[in-house]
Order: C-alpha cells, then sequence, then structure tokens
C-alpha cells in the first residue's frame, strides 16, 4: 500500500506541475495586445488619412447622409421649413456656406459629414433651401 501511495502522489504531482505551455505570454503576444487600434492624425501630417471627398454626391444625397438628423427634425434650432431658412437665407449664400463648412452655434463643421466637398455641402444647401 506504501508503494502505490507513493506512485500516486507522484502521479499527482507530475499532472499538477505539467501544465500546458502558456502562447499568452511571449513577447509576440504581448506586443499584439499593446498595439495601438487606430491612429490619429492632425491637420497638416504628409501622412495623414484626412477624409478626402468621396462625391460627387447630389444635394438630396448629402441631406439624407448627413443633415437630416438635425435640419429633418428641427434638432437644437436647425432650420427646417422655409420659415425657418427665410431669415439665414437673407443673408447670402456666401454666409451660408461659411456656417455650414465652419459651423456655427450648435451645427459642428460640416455638420460632420468630414468627407463632404464645399461643392457637396453647397448643393445640400441649396436642396434643403429649395424644398
Amino acid at each position: 500500500m506504501k508503494k502505490l501511495s507513493a506512485a500516486a502522489l507522484l502521479v499527482l504531482a507530475t499532472t499538477a506541475y505539467a501544465q500546458p505551455y502558456d502562447n499568452s505570454m511571449t513577447e509576440d503576444a504581448i506586443k499584439k495586445r499593446l498595439a495601438p487600434v487606430g491612429a490619429v492624425y492632425l491637420e497638416g501630417e504628409k501622412a495623414a488619412a484626412a477624409a478626402v471627398p468621396t462625391g460627387p454626391r447630389s444635394g438630396e444625397q448629402v441631406y439624407q447622409g448627413a443633415c437630416f438628423a438635425c435640419h429633418g427634425t428641427g434638432a437644437l434650432g436647425a432650420p427646417k421649413s422655409a420659415d425657418d431658412w427665410a431669415p439665414r437665407i437673407a443673408k447670402g449664400k456666401d454666409i451660408l456656406l461659411e456656417h455650414a463648412i465652419n459651423g456655427f452655434n450648435a451645427m459642428p463643421p460640416k455638420g460632420t459629414c468630414m468627407d463632404c466637398s464645399d461643392d457637396e455641402i453647397s448643393a445640400a444647401i441649396d436642396f434643403m433651401t429649395s424644398k
């Protein structure tokens, strides 16, 4: 019985100690976990993956894709109807375009359509103000 106990103890000790190799702690695995998931490019950087216009899109396409959320619902005071647009149109198309491109009050620059060209923004203004 003593030999059986010693043999069983030896088997248990060997089994408990002989763990499978853990690949998650290799240098390559650690580097992979610590690698950045994205990149940030600042304006003016050579390698900037800046938003490049994908157009040309029509004013209606830009409106449906980027403008409708606010201008279709009037959210945050965004002009929606002809009455809302009238005082803004009176200031001139250049002012409307400047505000749309650079942002104004609660509206962010380009209304968050960062891949829209200035011509596409202008077309969206024409579409919204003609409705």
